[in-house]
């Protein structure tokens, strides 16, 4: 009992502080996950909490089959098919690129042995980039560039674990077979992972949709995609084949397929706030706990091998993005130049990094080492890069609006705030609080404005008419959530059945899914 009593305790704190954390960026203009991490880092040297340790386990199977399906759930197929070569190319291709990279320079340029330079290319070659998507929704930048990293990072993720347990297997109990043995083994294990791993998620995507297509139920929805999420995760596993990409294609065919078919509107925002909700708590306490693991004077200590880690990191990604996209611009629509500067600095490295080098088995040659030099390669890919990254935005012009997207926000905030003015004004005069020359004075003032307003954005919409679809698509939008929080209601007022609903519920999702429809950009 006081073990629980402790334990719940250090997770009420670590919330606490993570709460606190959040309301401060509000005002701090610091990404939240980064704020994270340089908090954790002040106040780990402070023994300020119990010692807490980030354990491989907790990170592997608690927190990232979370991390993954809900990033799944919320990736549009019809934006992921558009942009699949792109993805596909830097998480497969990229990844392997990025290992032969890092393990060339570490072991010519630091002089490391080869087993430890090619894990730690395994390790550190997945990108982590729910800091500087969560920036990209700030700065409104183009769909199509947060799909390509949003889908690299997810895929790249499974692709890193595949690589790093064959280069782990062959480092510990195959060192001695023959090159060409080593190059056909790996790729055959490779095949047996990923394609394992795809078929698991599909079956467990499927499944728990089907299963969710007969219920009404919010809550036993709720549950199901959870038992979906981990369960997919608990059983590729144990057919030892990936379950990052089981858990992937799990929330895929969920979130694209089963949603549709099988979730009322109702139901749908739940499970989508739940998710969202489970995702904001493990981020949280993933980067707080990656500051508070890190210990400062070993970094010190050990600078010279954490510089060879980070340069060996940025000169990988740095060939494998302007690389590969030289390659896949051939073959798809083009990337700017501008966008594969954002792919290369914005690919930050994250909590996957650390929980592989923490399951590293003890017998390791070099493990401590090994342990130190990720850590730091991370605090410097998630401070240096993650800090630096809108400064840069802003210099290559993606994050700035242009001329007339910027009046035209100022026009409509002008027109709400006014809105709310003149329904506040009515409300007054209905409560007797103005009198009747007034209230009249006023609505004629408040109407010339409303009515120059409505010109100046009629004008700029016409010369416009990316703002006029921008508009239109708000509108709609707003107007099919009214429809379905309506909808809710009479069901919940007896007024509809549950078939009456289900089948509205659809037409709905049919509107919604029209209206998400973006050109591509």
């Amino acid at each position: 009992m006081p073990d629980t009593h402790s334990t719940v305790s250090i997770l009420i704190l670590l919330l606490l502080i993570a709460s606190a954390v959040a309301m401060a960026t509000k005002w701090v203009r610091v990404p939240y996950t980064l704020a994270l991490v340089i908090v954790g880092l002040v106040i780990s040297p402070m023994h300020f909490l119990p010692v807490v340790h980030v354990s491989p386990e907790l990170i592997l199977l608690i927190f990232l089959p979370a991390l993954l399906f809900e990033a799944a759930w919320n990736l549009k197929l019809e934006q992921l098919r558009a942009n699949l070569w792109p993805i596909l190319t830097l998480a497969v291709a990229g990844v392997c690129l990025s290992v032969g990279v890092i393990g060339l320079i570490l072991r010519f340029g630091a002089g490391v042995s080869w087993q430890t330079a090619l894990l730690f290319g395994a390790m550190i070659s997945a990108t982590d980039p729910v800091s500087v998507l969560a920036l990209f929704r700030q700065l409104s930048l183009p769909k199509r560039l947060t799909t390509i990293i949003e889908g690299e990072s997810l895929f790249n993720d499974g692709t890193a674990v595949v690589v790093f347990r064959i280069v782990l297997g062959f480092v510990i109990g195959t060192a001695a077979a023959t090159p060409g043995e080593l190059v056909w083994g790996s790729l055959r294990q490779f095949g047996v992972v990923v394609f394992g791993g795809m078929a698991v998620g599909v079956v467990a995507g499927l499944l728990a949709s089907t299963l969710t297509s007969y219920f009404n139920d919010h809550l036993l929805e709720i549950t199901l995609t959870t038992i979906a999420a981990y369960g997919s995760f608990l059983l590729a596993e144990g057919l030892q084949v990936s379950p990052v990409i089981a858990v992937l294609l799990t929330g895929l065919v969920i979130g694209n397929w089963g949603r549709r078919v099988g979730m009322s509107p109702t139901t749908q925002v739940a499970v989508n706030s739940f998710w969202e909700y489970a995702a904001f708590v493990v981020n949280s306490l993933v980067f707080l706990l990656i500051g508070l693991e890190v210990q400062v004077s070993a970094l010190v200590q050990n600078l010279t091998a954490v510089a060879w880690g980070v340069l060996a990191m940025l000169a990988a990604r740095l060939i494998s993005v302007y690389g590969v996209i030289l390659a896949t611009n051939r073959l798809s629509a083009r990337i700017p130049l501008a966008w594969q500067h954002i792919l290369f600095w914005g690919g930050l490295r994250g909590s996957l990094s650390i929980a592989l080098v923490l399951s590293l088995p003890k017998a390791i040659e070099g493990r401590s080492q090994l342990v130190v030099t990720i850590f730091g390669t991370v605090i410097f890919s998630l401070l240096v890069q993650g800090l630096t990254l809108g400064p840069l935005l802003k210099r290559l012009t993606l994050a700035k609006p242009s001329a007339e997207f910027w009046e035209y926000e100022l026009l409509q905030g002008r027109m709400l705030i006014a809105a709310a003015a003149g329904a506040e004004l009515e409300f007054l005069r209905t409560k007797g609080m103005v009198t009747e020359p007034i209230y009249q004075d006023m609505l004629a003032t408040s109407s010339q404005s409303h009515e120059a307003l409505t010109r100046q954005l009629t004008e700029l919409q016409s010369a416009n008419q990316e703002l006029e679809r921008r508009q239109r698509r708000l509108v709609e939008r707003h107007l099919i959530d009214a429809k379905k929080t309506r909808l809710a209601e009479l069901l919940r007022d007896g007024l509809l059945s549950e078939a009456s609903h289900r089948a509205l519920g659809r037409q709905l999702d049919e509107e919604a899914a029209a209206a998400q429809a973006e050109p591509p950009g």
